[in-house]
């Protein structure tokens, strides 16, 4: 046999399993549909053969006479074992159903191609979870409001990698029956909550409401009719000194849970409460204390949310700050840990919380807010240290983040990251990444080409470059003005050539070739690869553009001058840059449809086209310059000017 280690290695599964041998040299042929008992897993069943069709195998059928045959044992929760042997049959045992909906989920990964068919290897595999939950903790509020078709997409692939619970991040996007003004017209409804939970059970995922209770309700407090529940005006806290404030959540959260009744945990936020103490909170602070008036809030959303038997989770900044927080909240609260930074060790946050006597989750992030495409870098040596050292210490799961602070970021360009994560609180052992690299092409997209992981960490590397000011976020810089001479001055420290190469190179690559699964994930990778391509061009474009408008103004006196051809590519520069924004705008609308609902969609496309009409004036102003200035005058204004510059 060989060993365990190296079989793991030559299969590309995520997450690994924690025992791998292979039995013998033997391969099982796919060439026909294997068989399994009608009392299969429907889920599982549903799962597996979607990725099969994909990949070209034929699809497991069920039968009695079955190929596949799935046992009871004494097994830890969630632990499954798994036997592929020579004479094509395939044993499963599992203590648990979903141990067994793991072993097949490890099997839909382990087809292996040779000269174009598909077969199995002779494997013996055990496998467990090294947490008891891996929960996606998912941002739905800051724009991007997925369809009801991508919520499902969303929770099939999360179960398909074996993470176990999904938490939608509300805040206004609940369509509350009584209370339906702050949301959107296309925002989520009761029917539609419920709906989702259901299908989520379908696959192991346990559906948690995750509805913001105390800071971040700026959108149901700009509505006049909640305004009076704001500590300041119109403004970010759900104020407790407010009669209106706590009778208001409760409708909120009575509805999610009739829409969701009885889930394992009811996430209440109350992170960042800044202003808690100022404004119309003040005198209660003064009365009761910080500490008090934060433990009373949390107790009045245990007191709602507890007749459902979910335990409430709180983000744990609050009581980090004021650990004396703990004594006065229920025990059966769950603290969610979250820390997005690379620090060298986060076990002084894990052991604050353990030393209260609390159940925690580590919640770590995918990095990919405010960036044109995750910075992986950060984000894979947050995963890593924050989840080994919560295995380390017992932790109750994992409740990974993704946000979309800036309003325009995709979800389809998390999937790296979040399924590093995935891997982290399933295994064991820490998932390096590069083994996690050397395995995603194929786990994920479905094919033995190795670049396309080699094109998320290409996007990496150009994240890296290009935000070379700490302070800097890629997507601010793709939105910035090339002409402002603060940007422009940072921006000289980096190689815009290189990071064009290297956005160019993704772009070929996935232009000649798609993968077999995920496809759409593939496409915003290179629409990731052609919005950072377009922000080296715009500041190459923008010191060129000053380079030839300067020798313009040198010549402009003199006989045979080269000034009317470096006006004309003064004009023609911002040209392109005008094409360059028009031709992203149909291929984020494409991306940004392919997960959400319309609305939140147009204030982003609006984006491209004002910078595509900031060209268009600043060529029509270099135009202007060059016919009533340079062709009647024979001299030019300062460019500044021109362009109306500060």
């Amino acid at each position: 046999m060989i060993p365990a280690v190296a079989a793991a290695a030559a299969l590309h599964l995520i997450p690994r399993p924690q025992s791998v041998t292979f039995s013998c040299a033997h391969t099982i042929s796919l060439a026909r549909p294997l068989r399994v008992a009608q009392s299969i897993d429907r889920g599982a069943l549903a799962l597996i053969n979607e990725r099969w069709q994909a990949l070209g195998i034929p699809l497991i059928r069920e039968s009695n006479r079955p190929d596949i045959r799935v046992h009871a044992a004494r097994l830890p929760p969630q632990a499954y074992a798994m036997r592929v042997q020579p004479d094509g049959t395939i044993g499963i045992e599992a203590a648990d159903a979903d141990g067994a909906f793991y072993a097949f989920m490890t099997l839909a990964q382990l087809p292996q191609r040779t000269g174009g068919a598909w077969s199995l290897p002779c494997v013996e595999i055990s496998d467990a979870p090294a947490l008891r939950w891996r929960i996606l903790s998912d941002d739905v509020s800051r724009g991007p409001l997925p369809t009801m078709r991508y919520f499902k997409e969303r929770i099939r692939t999360l179960a398909a990698f074996k993470m176990n619970g999904y938490s939608p991040y509300m805040e206004h996007v609940f369509i509350a029956p009584q209370d339906p003004l702050p949301a959107p017209l296309d925002g989520i409804t009761p029917a539609q909550l419920g709906e989702l939970a259901q299908y989520a059970r379908r696959f192991h995922v346990a559906f948690i409401p995750e509805q913001q209770t105390f800071a971040h309700m700026h959108n149901t407090l700009a509505v006049e009719r909640y305004a009076g529940a704001a500590d300041l005006p119109h403004a970010f806290l759900l104020s407790p000194a407010s009669p209106i404030s706590v009778p208001y959540i409760k409708r909120v959260i009575d509805a999610e849970l009739a829409a969701v009744p009885h889930p394992p945990f009811f996430h209440i936020g109350s992170d960042e409460t800044s202003t808690l103490g100022l404004g119309q909170t003040a005198a209660l602070v003064r009365q009761y204390g910080l500490t008090q008036v934060y433990a009373a809030h949390i107790n009045a959303m245990h007191a709602i949310v507890a007749p459902s038997g979910a335990r409430i989770m709180v983000w744990d900044d609050g009581i980090e700050k004021d650990p004396s927080i703990m004594p006065l909240i229920p025990r059966s609260t769950v603290v969610v840990n979250w820390h997005y930074g690379d620090e060298a060790t986060f076990m002084p946050y894990i052991s604050l919380v353990a030393r209260g006597g609390f159940d925690q989750m580590v919640a770590p992030g995918a990095r990919n807010w405010n960036e044109i495409y995750p910075d992986i870098h950060a984000a894979l040596a947050n995963e890593e240290r924050f989840i080994s050292e919560g295995k380390r210490a017992g932790v109750l799961g994992l409740f990974q983040t993704v946000w979309h602070d800036d309003g325009e970021s995709l979800y389809e360009a998390t999937w790296y990251p979040v399924l590093f994560a995935a891997a982290n609180g399933w295994q064991r052992s820490a998932s390096d990444g590069a083994a996690f690299r050397r395995d995603f092409s194929a786990a994920f997209f479905g094919s033995d080409d190795s670049r396309f992981a080699g094109d998320v960490a290409t996007l990496a590397d150009i994240e890296s470059r290009v935000t070379a000011d700490p302070e800097d976020s890629s997507d601010y810089l793709f939105w910035a003005d090339p002409f402002d001479q603060r940007i422009a001055a940072r921006m000289q420290k980096v190689d815009l050539r290189a990071v064009r190469i290297e956005a160019e190179n993704v772009e070929q690559h996935l232009l000649q070739n798609a993968p077999l699964l995920h496809r759409n994930a593939a496409r915003v990778m290179y629409l990731a690869a052609r919005r950072f391509d377009l922000l080296g061009r715009k500041f190459q474009a923008a010191q060129e553009i000053r380079d030839y408008y300067a020798d313009a103004q040198r010549n402009a006196g003199m006989k045979d001058s080269p000034s009317l051809r470096d006006l004309f590519w003064c004009k023609y520069w911002f040209w392109e840059l005008r094409d360059g924004y028009e031709a992203l705008a149909p291929l984020y609308e494409r991306a940004w449809r392919y997960e959400n609902r319309e609305s939140h969609l147009a204030s982003n496309l609006e984006r491209y086209h004002l910078a595509a009409q900031q060209n268009i004036a600043r060529a029509a102003a270099v135009d202007a310059a060059t016919y009533e200035d340079y062709v009647r005058l024979r001299r030019l204004p300062p460019l500044e000017s021109v362009l109306q510059l500060r």
